[in-house]
């Protein structure tokens, strides 16, 4: 079951031509709903207001120490999540976030190449199961809302849009790749629910926090360079002596 492409022996009952369009519709909403997200929040003139701001009234930073910095906010920012100081939460995030990538690439792959060594299948599993697993434990155990102020785990705001339709695309998508592999009756309905939160996931980027993704690793470097000229985002600098939040018994919850 692990090394079996689900979309192949889904061609049998739908032409391997809808997948395909359906996976290019997903590419154009994911980059429509950015551009409109940008637009509507105005992230992107935000962003290059203060990266004039920060240049102006700063020192100069050359181009060697950018392109430290530059590597820096990759290595550090983008590839292990080290703005998150907690490090459950950074657990959780970086298991979302690899097994996405290698969900979405896998099925793009399976999708459009039937015939791929039995890797794509295999990577297409682990990436939906560190999914769920970086997913859920964020959900019922991390979440702010939850951890720290006590709220149900099943409340649900706008700003959960993008995890619970990314957990239902992942956990429909195992059902169902699970049934279809035994034949057993009940695949179809699931594969239903699949495509439904999967539509939800990329059709909801305006709406959801899909399009931060592509903003943090901007603000983490405009953050970098910051710091480098002096200017510290209007900030003041580390106190000696920093507050401490919480009791000298209790470590602090926040985040």
């Amino acid at each position: 079951m692990l090394a079996t492409n689900p979309f192949a022996a889904l061609s049998a009952s739908m032409a391997p031509a809808v997948m395909q369009t359906y996976v290019v519709l997903m590419i154009v909403l994911v980059a429509a709903g950015t551009l409109i997200d940008i637009i509507h929040k105005g992230s992107a003139r935000y962003f290059f207001d203060n990266w004039r701001k920060s240049r102006s009234k700063g020192s100069q930073v050359d181009g060697g120490e950018l392109v430290s910095i530059a590597v820096k906010t990759a290595v550090v920012d983008v590839i292990a999540s080290g703005e998150f100081c907690n490090a459950r939460r950074r657990v959780a995030h970086l298991l979302t976030m690899y097994g996405f990538l290698l969900y979405v690439i896998a099925t793009a792959v399976m999708v459009f190449n039937y015939s791929t060594s039995s890797i794509w299948p295999q990577l297409w599993w682990l990436g939906a199961l560190m999914i769920l697993v970086g997913g859920y434990w964020f959900w019922f155990f991390i979440r702010v809302d939850v951890a720290a102020e006590g709220n149900s785990p099943f409340r649900a705001t706008q700003a959960d849009i993008f995890i619970l339709s990314l957990l239902g695309s992942a956990t429909f998508a195992l059902i169902w790749a699970f049934l279809q592999a035994r034949g057993t009756a009940g695949a179809g309905f699931f594969f239903g629910l699949y495509v439904i939160a999967t539509t939800l996931l990329f059709g909801s980027v305006p709406w959801s926090k899909f399009a931060h993704m592509f903003f943090k690793p901007a603000a983490a470097f405009e953050k970098r360079v910051s710091y480098a000229n002096g200017t510290r985002a209007n900030l003041p600098g580390p106190a000696d002596k920093p507050e401490q939040f919480g009791s000298a018994r209790t470590a602090p919850r926040h985040y």
